[in-house]
């Protein structure tokens, strides 16, 4: 798995563009990974809900819960679904809109330095083996293309929202993750 620098894009993802993205204030200040949770509708996997949400494009009649999300203006920089496939919609120089308000080791607005890798699940139910793996083989891809990442700048959502957000959530297995990259 390789990311083409000057692209940003990661070999063996899919592309799907968000419009949600804008530029970075410095791309070469990329040193924090952020871990996300998404199933569309909630506790619901597979679709094209999570891709609708990301291009401005879900209907918020074909859900009762879409209603709610439709009008936001969200994207990640990669999205992890269940079986494993990759769909990438924001180049990783890029910075996509995935964290909000954030603060994280006293720096406020982390989508400016971080990536944003959503994973297709829920904080209470376990993350699928494949997702894992992964997630570990993006991680390398990121950590040998972007210098000022390193291993011990991956949180969760809720590490840098902890007000807000609480995704992976307590079914994210970190140690699980940290294993897989030590084993890369």
């Amino acid at each position: 798995m390789q990311i083409d620098a000057e692209t940003g894009l990661l070999s063996e993802a899919s592309w799907c563009e968000s419009p949600n993205q804008d530029a970075r204030p410095d791309v070469h200040d990329i040193d924090l990974v952020v871990i996300h949770g998404i199933s569309l509708p909630p506790g619901e996997y597979g679709g094209p809900a999570i891709e609708a949400l990301f291009t401005n494009c879900l209907d918020p009649h074909t859900h009762p819960y879409f209603a709610t999300v439709a009008h936001l203006r969200l994207s990640a920089h990669l999205l992890i679904r269940r079986d494993g496939s990759l769909v990438q919609f924001v180049p990783f120089h890029c910075r996509a809109w995935h964290a909000g308000e954030s603060c994280y080791a006293q720096r406020v607005n982390c989508n400016d330095f971080s990536i944003g890798i959503e994973l297709e699940g829920v904080d209470d139910c376990p993350y699928a083996d494949i997702q894992y793996i992964a997630l570990a083989r993006v991680v390398g891809a990121l950590l040998n293309t972007y210098p000022r990442l390193d291993a011990q700048r991956i949180v969760g959502h809720c590490d840098i929202a902890p007000q807000r957000k609480t995704d992976p959530g307590p079914a994210f297995d970190w140690c699980k993750l940290r294993t897989l990259l030590e084993c890369q």
